[in-house]
């Protein structure tokens, strides 16, 4: 008899019936009691068809690296075709013991590296349904002043809540960076915190598992105890299980304050008050076992600081508004000036496509920054970037010359900029903007900011 594959199997949906063969496979809680903790049947719904399909469909999308196995999400669903029923029978069982996770670098924006565990595809299959079981039990217990990793809650509207605290007169932040906090997580108290909310012991042991399970470090098999290691799907919502304690004491005292994520901000109205938070502060997560980076923390004037690649000024109408931070501004720049080097010998149709990239991505998050006049002079820099690599594509002043006049150049200006084509620089200042125009550019589809 032919084996079912997973996108056969008949499965128990959350009410212990087989669940529709022509359902969606998408998650519904419609005319279901909310979830609350004490549950004790977690595993039995995470391992719910429409709970599977939909994590499955969403670690396709993300796509991501293999891990230390090398299959791909592509491989995923083929793979699991064969192997489904074993898998299941061993979460069921609680024989399922979690890959080692592949150890991986990025840059971080503030400078060095962020160390990440990737998991395998498998791994981030069972995590994925874990999150979609346990996000709307514990979410809802979170504080309001959180906002990172959360459903419906983004950095924008942290920045904005940030605002609302510096424009009624919290001008003093306390500002706390949490010293490597996804690789210092104290294991055994996050499992009993997150023991305090989840009654379904095979669901803790399984987290346990992949809390404890190895990484893959340069060809060597390290083991791990402790953190909580970034690049599963898991993973925040487990440091917002941890770090929900600081959030509900700061409540407790009143404070007015926005986190995201392990980047929490205190807003108070005097230096000596945020040096008072800075202290509680510190015993807090010591309780934690986390340590604060003394270095990126600090208690200072909102002007001073950034939080999530924002800061805050104060316009002539005594409101206050939110720009882009310098650091953010000078990645910007940098990334720019790199992809519009006049040494790659790229045409500048490729250079406009990969800016463009970018650029609109860029723009999507720190276009909530209150300053056009910024934006605007950024413009003007990055297409004067781009007429100096047009000259440099042109390099003789004959090429150059032929090239302006078809573009509509005068004569007079045509040989006066091709007299000048090496420096490239100068001459996109002058008269050349009058023929590479900001339309001409917004056609080959350079966006603007």
């Amino acid at each position: 008899m032919r084996q079912m594959t997973f996108d056969e199997v008949r499965q128990p949906d959350e009410r212990g019936e087989a669940p529709n063969e022509g359902g969606s496979g998408e998650l519904s809680t419609a005319g279901r009691e909310p979830e609350r903790p004490g549950n004790a049947d977690l595993m039995e719904k995470v391992l719910t068809r429409s709970n599977l399909t939909a994590a499955l469909k969403r670690v396709e999308a993300n796509r991501g690296n293999p891990g230390v196995d090398g299959m791909t999400t592509s491989e995923l669903r083929p793979w699991l075709n064969e192997n489904w029923p074993r898998i299941r029978t061993e979460l069921e069982t609680e024989t399922y013991e979690p890959a080692p996770v592949r150890w991986s670098q990025i840059k971080k924006d503030g400078g060095g590296m962020r160390e990440l565990g990737i998991p395998t595809v498998l791994d981030r299959l069972v995590q994925q349904a874990l999150l979609q079981v346990l996000q709307p039990i514990l979410d809802p217990s979170f504080s309001d002043h959180s906002y990172g990793f959360r459903p419906n809650r983004s950095a924008h509207q942290a920045v904005k809540a940030a605002q609302r605290y510096v424009q009624e007169g919290r001008q003093i932040v306390v500002d706390v960076d949490l010293e490597r906090f996804f690789d210092q997580v104290n294991q055994d108290i996050l499992m009993e915190r997150l023991s305090r909310r989840i009654d379904d012991k095979r669901i803790l042991r399984l987290i346990r598992r992949y809390l404890q399970a190895g990484i893959f470090k340069h060809g060597v098999m390290m083991e791990r105890e402790e953190g909580t290691p970034q690049g599963g799907p898991l993973s925040p919502l487990l440091a917002n299980v941890l770090l929900d304690e600081v959030d509900k004491e700061l409540e407790k005292r009143g404070h007015a304050f926005v986190r995201y994520a392990d980047d929490s901000n205190v807003y108070v109205r005097s230096q000596k008050a945020g040096e008072r938070v800075m202290r509680h502060l510190r015993k807090l997560y010591a309780k934690l076992r986390l340590k604060i980076n003394e270095s990126k923390s600090a208690v200072g004037p909102v002007w001073s600081r950034k939080f999530l690649g924002f800061s805050f000024w104060r316009a002539q109408d005594k409101r206050i508004r939110i720009r882009v931070a310098k650091k953010a501004l000078d990645k910007l720049k940098g990334q720019v000036r790199m992809k519009t080097k006049r040494t790659r010998g790229r045409s500048m149709s490729t250079v406009i496509a990969d800016l463009a990239s970018y650029i609109n991505g860029w723009k999507a998050y720190f276009g909530l920054a209150e300053t056009p006049g910024v934006f605007e002079e950024l413009n003007g820099w990055i297409r004067r970037r781009l007429r100096a690599l047009q000259l440099k594509h042109w390099k003789r002043g004959r090429t150059a010359y032929r090239a302006l006049r078809r573009l509509g150049a005068s004569d007079e200006l045509a040989h006066l900029i091709a007299l000048g084509t090496r420096r490239w620089w100068w001459n996109a200042q002058q008269g050349i903007q009058r023929t590479l125009t900001n339309s001409y550019f917004a056609k080959l589809g350079l966006p603007s900011l």
